[in-house]
């Protein structure tokens, strides 16, 4: 697939990010704004599932709308991987009854962690929204008041057009790791594969690099300083000139590596299927161990 494969370039963005300061500044002034809340976590499986909507609805942002993760921004689990892509048209559909217009900014928030946020910023960017960032921090961050009304947005006019790159399937992800800079964003025992705890075999993809989203952040849970996250990266191979990738267990945290990438200003693409799609099928080859092979 080698129009999925070259890195987008319009996925770099310096202000990808926003303050809880700046998000309080911009709510206050008169120019529009989309504020949406994608709360979700990751629960391991037979655990109940995390109801990010009761959360929503215990208190938000003011004026934010709740978007579903796993039914607005990721289709229904399978061989393409536990959150793989969604229908554009559904995904489009979501966004429209969210009230996200093609020419207003839009804001993303989490709980905290901010994958969840960065999947909604890379589908909205993957699909040419101009304008969007994510509050650095997630809902932690945010000091201002909340509320508990469920605002009702007018319909949206988001029609989503897909870029031609930034985005990896399989193939485009094994020929990246040998080519360019392939990203794995897991936990570093899971890129051993010292313990797997929800897919099929432990390890990583041939070739791949260990580089766990969790050393993006300061322990507040904020994005390092762009300058630092360059030098992080660089020191993993990853610049403005060499193709890079991303992938982890099932496309969430490697968006929110995307997202610190693009704060550095290195372009990446994202493989959506991830872990979850790779190790599903035994013919695919796995690495375990340190080494990258």
């Amino acid at each position: 697939m080698d129009e999925v494969a070259t890195p987008c370039a319009r996925m770099v963005a310096m202000n990808a990010i926003i303050s809880a300061t700046e998000l309080a500044s911009d709510l206050a002034g008169q120019r529009p704004l989309v504020l949406l809340d994608v709360r979700w976590q990751l629960t391991p499986p037979g655990a109940a599932p995390f109801d990010g909507r009761a959360a929503y609805e215990a208190g938000h942002i003011p004026g934010a709308v709740y978007v579903d993760l796993d039914r607005g921004l990721a289709g229904a689990p399978g061989a393409a991987g536990r959150h793989p892509l969604p229908d554009l048209a559904e995904f489009g559909a979501a966004m429209r009854r969210a009230g996200v217009l093609a020419g207003t900014p839009v804001v993303v928030y989490d709980g905290g962690q901010c994958w969840a946020a960065a999947r909604a910023w890379w589908l909205l960017r993957w699909t040419g929204h101009p304008d969007v960032r994510v509050l650095d921090g997630g809902l932690t961050s945010w000091t201002g008041p909340l509320s508990t009304d469920v605002p009702a947005p007018a319909e949206g006019d988001f029609e989503p057009a897909p870029g031609a790159g930034g985005l990896l399937d399989a193939d485009g992800a094994a020929a990246l790791a040998r080519s360019g800079v392939l990203l794995d964003a897991r936990a570093g025992e899971r890129y051993r594969g010292e313990v797997e705890p929800i897919d099929r075999v432990g390890g990583h993809i041939p070739g791949a690099v260990s580089a766990p989203t969790t050393e993006n952040v300061t322990a507040d849970g904020r994005f390092l300083p762009a300058d630092q996250l360059h030098a992080r990266f660089k020191a993993l191979g990853a610049t403005e000139d060499t193709a890079v990738g991303v992938y982890c267990g099932s496309g969430v945290s490697a968006a929110h590596e995307v997202l610190a990438l693009a704060v550095a200003g290195i372009p990446a693409a994202l493989y959506v299927g991830s872990w979850s799609e790779w190790s599903s099928d035994p013919q695919r080859p796995v690495a375990v161990g340190p080494d990258p092979q």
